[in-house]
Formats: structure tokens, sequence, C-alpha cells
């Protein structure tokens, strides 16, 4: 695979560390003595590795996301028939694939923070730690999601074996940091009540919010309602506490389309998405995606996607619609690489910014959290309504009468190739998008989950989370399932497998991990600790 280039990550490696080639062994000496710069060229050092940090999030992108998680929440599917279709998207899963999905995070996102708080910046500068914090969290929520428990105590502590944390304790862990984080920005803030003495440590070194830690404390609130969201069917207890103390927390959560958490790209870096759909040409829209937001009559769908393109597509489905490949399809380019691109065009452009957290997605969490009663979540009607036309000032789309539709439901979806029927399939669900007040919970929570779904596109990482915890949206089985038996076609896949570095580097302490894992072996069939096979109510 190929990597999305970025001379930051030259300036990180420079200043804060030499990455270790996996996650059992120690991060390894900073070698730049911070006691020989001065306190304002020290800072000024660290703030530019702000930038590669958080870009590092999506760090190999292809491999650790987009060949996997986007391809499971529905959201793309390559046309490139990679190990003669043998590959994750078919339940063949590539070792290679999970490598970049568990090994980057540790070399390219703990690391450094570790270097960080070597240099003292946890005390000489909490607000700065602050965000390193928020950074780490983000990044590495998304590995234990892919894969289950993790080293993440202990991590970079030996040269030997590094012990690993089950996922309840890791998300307890994330909790304390985002505590840490937020006791620290408000501490800041209480002392510099300027809002442009915000910027003065970080910067033009944050890409995200650009040193304003109003932004980040906003951040930091929605971060946790998300975190707690996800472990609500595992621990209903600590999920209900740690939701309603970001719903009532003072410094707010992400409201608007200005809040959203994205990341600007520098030092030469590419826009993920416009890298392997565009210039790679390995990316095209997903069926299932498409055949919702083209039943929806949904405006967004031209923001998101670039129309079918090739005779044979345009004769069969007809010029100027949008069709995404089923997920599971052996496909071919020269045929499959006709289909809806994601749009490279404007939307998803070289240099467009890549979003952590949308507004979006936290008026939708606050809607789910209505429907569950807990302080502080308001209206379960406003909050998804309000969801739906933030992600449309997101795009800059009007909603026109998409709220009041209630009877548009997803599309049946048909392959320009296939003439057996193997890829074509029905609809499978019948949600429809107007809020309906009569509605049991579990039909709420599939209309909101589904427009949810609509509206965070394209973080698959999140998407195929909430897919594994409450079912929604309903998505298309994989088409062909090359597991060999495995992995369940009709519950779909559930994690990654760990990387055979880990068998080979770190064997005892991966042994005890996934005899840990919740009622299966190390394979994509076992679900993960708060992906509790139990009713959402």
């Amino acid at each position: 695979m190929r990597t999305n280039f970025n001379s930051g990550v030259t300036i990180l490696a420079a200043l804060l560390l030499t990455g270790a080639s996996s996650c059992t062994k120690n991060f390894e000496s900073y070698n730049t003595d911070p006691t020989r710069l001065s306190p304002g060229q020290s800072i000024s050092i660290v703030s530019q590795a702000y930038g590669p940090l958080q870009q590092a999030i999506y760090a190999d992108y292809q491999t650790a996301q987009n060949l996997n998680a986007d391809g499971y929440a529905g959201y793309m599917t390559s046309p490139t028939n990679f190990s003669s279709s043998l590959n994750d998207q078919t339940y063949t899963l590539i070792d290679g694939w999970s490598k970049s999905a568990f090994v980057d995070q540790y070399n390219q996102v703990m690391a450094p923070v570790a270097k960080i708080a070597g240099i003292g910046i946890p005390t000489s500068h909490p607000d700065m730690w602050a965000v390193a914090l928020l950074v780490q969290v983000e990044a590495m929520d998304r590995v234990t999601d892919r894969f289950g428990p993790i080293p993440y105590s202990k991590a970079g502590t030996s040269i030997n074996g590094i012990p690993y944390d089950s996922q309840q304790a890791v998300y307890n862990m994330f909790f304390s940091q985002i505590d840490t984080a937020v006791t620290n920005l408000k501490a800041y803030l209480a002392a510099n009540t300027n809002p442009a003495t915000d910027t003065v440590n970080l910067g033009t070194g944050d890409l995200v919010y650009q040193g304003h830690y109003d932004k980040w404390l906003k951040f930091a609130n929605s971060l946790r309602l998300r975190l707690a969201m996800r472990i609500v069917k595992a621990d209903l207890v600590t999920a209900q506490a740690q939701a309603e103390k970001a719903l009532n927390d003072p410094g707010g959560l992400l409201t608007t389309p200005a809040d959203d958490a994205k990341f600007a790209q520098s030092g030469g870096r590419n826009n993920d998405v416009w890298l392997v759909s565009s210039s790679y040409g390995d990316c095209r829209m997903g069926a299932a995606l498409t055949t919702y937001m083209n039943g929806y009559n949904d405006p967004r769908l031209p923001v998101y996607a670039s129309p079918i393109t090739g005779s044979r597509i345009i004769d069969s489905l007809g010029a100027g619609k949008y069709a995404g490949i089923r997920l599971g399809t052996f496909v071919d380019k020269a045929l499959y690489g006709g289909y809806s691109s994601p749009n490279t065009t404007s939307t998803f452009n070289q240099t467009a910014s890549q979003y952590l957290m949308t507004a979006a997605e936290v008026w939708f969490l606050k809607a789910e959290a209505a429907l569950r009663n807990w302080s502080g979540a308001g209206d379960a009607k406003t909050n998804y309504e309000t969801g739906i036309t933030t992600s449309f000032q997101q795009w800059g789309v009007s909603a026109g009468n998409y709220l009041n539709d209630g009877t548009s439901v997803e599309a049946n979806y048909k392959d320009a190739f296939d003439s057996t029927n193997k890829y074509n399939t029905p609809a499978i669900s019948t949600i429809t998008i107007k809020w309906d007040a009569a509605a049991t919970d579990e039909v709420k929570l599939e209309r909101i989950i589904t427009q949810k779904w609509l509206a965070i596109y394209p973080d698959g990482q999140e998407a195929w989370a909430d897919y594994r915890r409450t079912g929604y949206p309903k998505l298309f089985p994989v088409a062909v399932n090359t597991s060999g038996g495995v992995i369940s076609t009709e519950t779909q896949i559930r994690r990654l497998a760990y990387p055979q570095i880990e068998y080979q580097t770190n064997g005892a302490a991966i042994t005890s991990a996934v005899s840990n894992l919740l009622g299966g072996p190390d394979n994509g069939n076992t679900r993960l600790w708060w992906d509790v096979n139990k009713p959402n109510f």
C-alpha cells in the first residue's frame, strides 16, 4: 500500500521521537536536550509537533481504515481486486493491513505524546498537555475499537513484553484522561479571560482549532459523550454518569459547524479520501450509502459523491445516477472503476480538511441520550432534527422538505454487471426520515442512528462502531464471504484480528489478551467488550 506523505512527520520525528517498530518496543529516547532550549524556544518547537500528531490519527488511512471500517460501515468499497479479491472486504483478513491498523498509532501518536510528557509539558504547560491527551484518546479509541484489548497503561515502558489492558480498563483510562484535559483547559481559560490569549502556546501548530481552548473544551465534552454512548450496553452505570457529565458541563458541546473538529492539510499531506479515490483509484462509494441516499432523495448525495461513468454502467443504471459497489463483490477495476467515487472535485479535494468529530454527530448523540432519559439531554425529536439540519449546514445544502418526508425509504440495489443476481439485492430497511413520536424506542433509535450514519460520512470507523453497537443502519451482508465460515455473513464482521507481529514480539501478553476476548478466539467473528449481543433497551 502507498503512504500519504507528510513532511510534518519528519519534523515530529526529528523533534520528538524515533518510532519503534511495534508497541512491544520501548519508545526510544528524545535526543534533543530540552534544558538547552529557552522556555520560548522549547514551547515553539513542541507546538510544531502538534499538527503532525493530529494528522497521524489517520495514519496509513488506506489500510488502517478505508479497506476495512469504511467498507464495513457501508460507506466505501474498493474497485481494486487486491489479492484476487481475497481481502478484508470479502472477510479474508490481510495481516499487513491489520498491522497498519494496530501499530501505527503507537509509533505516531502514543510515542510522541510520551515524549511531550517526558520534557515536562504536563506541569509546565498543562493547557498543551490537555490537547495532547485528547488527541491520544481520539487516536487510541480507534485502535481499541478495531481490536479490543490493547497495550495502553504500560505502552512504551519495556523492550520485552507489554501487558494488554482490557477494553473496559482502556475506556476508564480514556475517561480519566478526558477529566485531566477538561480540568487543565478550564484552569487556563479561567486565568486567561481574553480570548486572544487562547492561541499563545499552540497557535498555528494546532491544525484543528489554532490553539483556541474553548473549542478544545467543547471537543473534550463531546468526545466523552461519544465514548459514553459506546459502552451503554456493556456498562450502563458508567455510560450514563459519563454522558451526563458531558451533557451538563458548562464548557458545552460541539453545537454548530463552526465547532467541528477537523485538521487542515500541511507539509505536503493530501486529503486521504482524495488520495485513495482520485490518485490511487482504489475507492468507490459503497452500495449501502448510495441506496439510502437515492431512496431518500438526499440532497447531500452530489456533495458526497460523483455520478457513475462508463458506458456499460450508464446503459444499465442511467446517466447522471449515483451507485456504489456492494461489499464482498469480486471486482475488476476496469469494470467497477466507473462506479460513483467520493466527490474529489470539491468536497474531498486534494487539500480538503479531514474531520475528527462534527456538531451534527453530537446532536444525534444527544438525541439518543434523550431517548434514554439522561439528564441534560433535552428533547429527542429536537435533537434529531437539529442533527439533520446541522449536517446540511455543514455541507452547504438546503434541507428543503427533508425533515417532513415520512414515506421515502432505502432503494433496491442493482449491480450493473450482475446477470445472476449474485450481488443484486432488495432494500433491507423500511425506516423513513420524519420523526414519529408514537414509534417504539427501538424504531426511534434506528431512525436516529440511520440519520447519524448519513451525517458523519466519511468516518467509517465511527459508523462501523455504531453499527456493531446498535445494529443500525441496516446494512447489506457481504456478497461473497471468503472466510471459510470463520466470520458470520449474517451478523457481519465484529473486529479485526491482531497482527502477527504481536504474536512474534509480545507473545505472552497477547495470548493473555486473546483469552480475555468475549466469547471467542482472535478472529473477525468475536465481539468486543462493548459489542454486547442483547437488545438496545
